[in-house]
C-alpha cells in the first residue's frame, strides 16, 4: 500500500467529548416525551444518518415514536448545555493535529453533524484551522454507515480513499470508513471493537496522539 498522504477524522467522540452529551440528552430527551431509551439504544444510531436512525428507533421504540421532535428537543438540550459548559478537545486530538501538519499530511473533517454546526463547533474548540476540507452530514445524499461522506472527504483532499487514513470511534463511522477504501483505525470511545468491527480495523488507539506511528511507516496495511 501507498504511503498516507491524508488523515480523515470523524469529530463526534474522536475529535471532540460529545458523545456522552449526546447519550445523556437523547435518554433524557426521549424520557420527556415518555420514552425509555437505554444506553444501548443510542450506542446503535451513534453517527448514524438521520434517515437511518429514525427507522431503526422506530423499529426498537415503536412506529408512533416520534423522532423528529425527540430530536429537536435533544438537540436544544445539548446546545444549552454546550453554551453554558463549552467543549471539551479528546486527548491527543491537538498533539497529532500537529504532526500531521508538520508531515504536510492532508486533514480533513467527516462527521454526520451539520456544516453550520460543525464549522462553529470546530473554531469554538480551536482546531478549525487544522483542516483541509470538511464533509458533512447535510452534504451527501446518503450519511453513515454508506461511504458517501468519506468519498467526499478524500475528493475534496485531492486523494484515492485509500490513500487516507480514518480515525472514528463508532461503528457505523468505522463501516463507513472502510466501505469507501480508506484505512480504517478505531480510537475506542464509549466502546471497545467487537468481533464484528475488528476484521475491518487497519488499527485501534487508545488517544489520537498513539496513531501517529501510522504517518511514520512507508508501507502500512
Amino acid at each position: 500500500m501507498s504511503r498516507i498522504k491524508g488523515a480523515i477524522f470523524d469529530m463526534d467522540g474522536t475529535l471532540i467529548d460529545t458523545e456522552k452529551l449526546y447519550i445523556r440528552f437523547w435518554k433524557q430527551s426521549a424520557a420527556d416525551f415518555g420514552y425509555t431509551m437505554t444506553d444501548e439504544i443510542v450506542f446503535g444510531i451513534r453517527s448514524l444518518a438521520r434517515k437511518f436512525a429514525e427507522k431503526k428507533l422506530k423499529g426498537i421504540l415503536g412506529e408512533d415514536f416520534p423522532y423528529v421532535d425527540v430530536r429537536e428537543h435533544r438537540t436544544e438540550l445539548l446546545d444549552a448545555y454546550i453554551k453554558e459548559h463549552g467543549i471539551e478537545l479528546k486527548s491527543g486530538a491537538r498533539e497529532l493535529l500537529e504532526f500531521l501538519r508538520r508531515k504536510g499530511v492532508r486533514i480533513a473533517v467527516a462527521t454526520a453533524t451539520a456544516r453550520a454546526k460543525t464549522e462553529k463547533y470546530l473554531e469554538q474548540i480551536g482546531i478549525a484551522d487544522y483542516f483541509d476540507a470538511i464533509a458533512c452530514g447535510d452534504m451527501v445524499e446518503n450519511g453513515k454507515p454508506e461511504p458517501d461522506i468519506y468519498l467526499l472527504a478524500a475528493e475534496k483532499l485531492g486523494l484515492a480513499p485509500n490513500e487516507c487514513a480514518a480515525f472514528e470511534d463508532s461503528p457505523n463511522g468505522l463501516k463507513s470508513a472502510y466501505r469507501a477504501g480508506c484505512v480504517t483505525v478505531m480510537i475506542p470511545d464509549l466502546s471497545q471493537p467487537d468481533e464484528e468491527l475488528l476484521p475491518i480495523l487497519s488499527g485501534v488507539y487508545n488517544s489520537l496522539s498513539d496513531a501517529a506511528v501510522l504517518f511514520e511507516s512507508e508501507d502500512i496495511q
